[in-house]
């Protein structure tokens, strides 16, 4: 494909991808979470910076092409953070969300698991294994089924109030029927993450609460069944 196709014209700060389509969208978040900006060097880190910093001075160097900006800016927004300039650990960047995160899901989903390692997977705090010893049956079997979503949910909210807290203090812009700034707004900026909070936290629950209330109702189906079958054997030998 050519380089005129694949790398519109770079515009600073500006999305590569269409954002007016779901497709244009849907690469740009593709893009953003692409693992393999976990392994850029720190030297490579600079060389993009300074490429950025020469186009936007006006100081870009002949030769540079489009598509060598926009994989500087990729990179750039990838590591480093917009408001603090300073370097994102890489567990908390958004291409480290699947090969950070994956385990911590696998370790959710995992069959059989003890009272223990369900907590150690959603708190892993020693202090409340211990105290889970003395719960009765009846309630590990609860926090064993149902725990995984208010942690979930619970991280999800903390997500979104760390990463936007800014928007609380500052505001966020305010657009007209056309798109057009027309100011900023504290109360905007609430709202948006009322909102948004409350999103994160419906969005798990189809997966985090309809498989153990499936599973109780399906045990539960089971077990009477069973009971019926064993009392019916038993008559008829008697």
């Amino acid at each position: 494909m050519p380089e005129s196709t694949e790398f519109p014209p770079f515009r600073l700060g500006e999305s590569r991808f269409d954002q007016g389509s779901f497709y244009g969208r849907l690469r740009h978040f593709l893009d953003v979470i692409d693992p393999r900006t976990l392994f850029v060097s720190g030297r490579r880190l600079n060389e993009c910076m300074k490429l950025l910093d020469q186009f936007k001075n006006g100081t870009l160097p002949p030769g540079v092409t489009n598509g060598q900006l926009w994989k500087a800016q990729k990179i750039k927004q990838a590591i480093i953070h917009p408001d603090t300039g300073e370097k994102i650990p890489m567990p908390f960047r958004m291409s480290g969300f699947v090969p950070f995160g994956t385990p911590v899901v696998v370790g959710l989903l995992l069959p059989n698991q003890t009272f223990s390692s369900t907590i150690f997977w959603q708190v892993g705090l020693n202090v409340l294994i211990k105290r889970a010893e003395h719960f009765s049956p009846a309630t590990r079997i609860l926090v064993q089924r149902f725990i995984p979503f208010p942690a979930v949910a619970s991280a999800n909210v903390c997500n979104v109030l760390l990463m936007r807290h800014t928007e609380l203090s500052e505001g966020i812009s305010v657009l007209d029927d056309k798109g057009n700034v027309v100011g900023t707004s504290k109360l905007a900026a609430r709202h948006a993450l009322i909102e948004t909070s409350l999103t994160r936290v419906v969005l798990p629950m189809p997966v985090l609460l309809l498989p153990p209330l499936v599973m109780s109702l399906l045990e539960r189906f089971t077990y009477r069944s069973w009971s019926r079958r064993s009392l019916l054997l038993h008559t008829a030998r008697s």
